[in-house]
């Protein structure tokens, strides 16, 4: 590996020469310099590219070698593109083209630059949520291929009653609690009711249908000339804005930015905000992660594992406070 806990990505010297020549018939120029992009939790082959003629490109490829998950991911990114480009372009990375040869499946973007953040600062906060809402507006009444999936197909898959019974009854959770692991089933078992109750509300409470990216964090944004950019479309449905908005508030929070509460002030004042829904959506995405965290690593993936615990930390905590419990202690 390159970097201890971080995923080994190919140079541009080990992709297949084959692969770099058509590469440069596609965007018509020469590579002159190729850098690795590291971010996300992926070992896909991402790289920046300077092209002779002064242009900039970003590479994103799979191959024979790349994992199932990966694999599948690229490509609903790739149908993403070609089905929403007209619809919400000015939201994308420009498309520059892709190809297939040999066992190598690549797509060719804009490069948008290095990363926007961390660090999250209450200004730019406030500038990306703002134009987070401005998105969610913007695809409202939208009519979507009909290939996209509404988020209630999505979302029955994880729920508390998952967590209890994956985890034994929290016991695989409370493992990952040290010497507070009794204080961590005893915290779960008195307030699993309430959080079952509340993520169950998804399902039932009704939610004006906007266009849900699915991933919204640093790795996958750019603030690019001003412009809320988004880019890793693989996980794209139609629902209820708070889906994409909690999944935002807390990543930033994550990397040291501003609470839930601020990203969440800051949105809403683009785009109105249902309060039941948000709290349903934060226990939703707190059984999520609290179904995952624990699991085995996954090869390939050595800095996810972390990631969920920290991401359920967050979660837990914005819940507690809103519905006005202690918070988890032992997390």
């Amino acid at each position: 590996m390159p970097h201890t806990g971080v995923e080994d990505k190919p140079t541009w010297q080990a992709v297949p020469f084959p692969i770099r020549r058509q590469t440069e018939q596609t965007l018509g120029d020469r590579v002159v310099r190729a850098s690795r992009v590291w971010g996300g939790y992926s070992p896909t082959p991402t790289f920046r590219l300077a092209l002779a003629g002064g242009r900039r490109a970003f590479f994103k490829g799979v191959f024979g070698g790349t994992n199932e998950f990966a694999t599948n991911a690229f490509k609903s990114e790739l149908r993403t593109y070609a089905a929403l480009l007209p619809l919400v372009g000015k939201w994308m990375p420009e498309f520059l083209g892709s190809f297939q040869l040999d066992d190598w499946h690549v797509m060719l973007l804009e490069d948008l630059g290095p990363k926007s953040a961390p660090p999250w600062t209450p200004a730019l906060t406030r500038q990306v949520s703002a134009q987070l809402g401005d998105f969610h507006l913007e695809t409202t009444g939208l009519v979507f291929p009909a290939w996209i999936q509404p988020l209630r197909e999505r979302t029955p898959e994880f729920n508390w009653p998952r967590v209890a019974e994956d985890s034994r009854g929290f016991e695989a959770i409370a493992a990952t609690a040290g010497e507070k692991s009794r204080e961590a089933v005893a915290w779960l078992d008195k307030h699993y009711a309430l959080f079952a109750a509340l993520s169950a509300n998804i399902e039932t409470r009704p939610a004006t249908p906007v266009l849900i990216h699915g991933d919204i964090r640093s790795d996958n944004l750019r603030l690019a000339g001003g412009r809320l950019k988004l880019f890793d479309w693989p996980y794209v449905n139609w629902g209820a804005a708070e889906y994409d908005l909690v999944e935002f508030a807390q990543s930033v929070a994550v990397e040291a930015g501003p609470l839930p509460e601020k990203t969440v002030e800051w949105y809403s004042q683009r785009y109105p905000v249902d309060p039941d829904l948000l709290t349903a959506y934060i226990s939703w995405f707190c059984a999520f992660f609290a179904t995952l965290f624990w699991q085995d690593e996954i090869p390939g993936l050595p800095r996810l594992r972390k990631f969920q615990r920290d991401q359920l930390r967050v979660l837990l905590h914005w819940l507690c406070r809103r519905v006005e419990v202690p918070g988890p202690d032992w997390l």
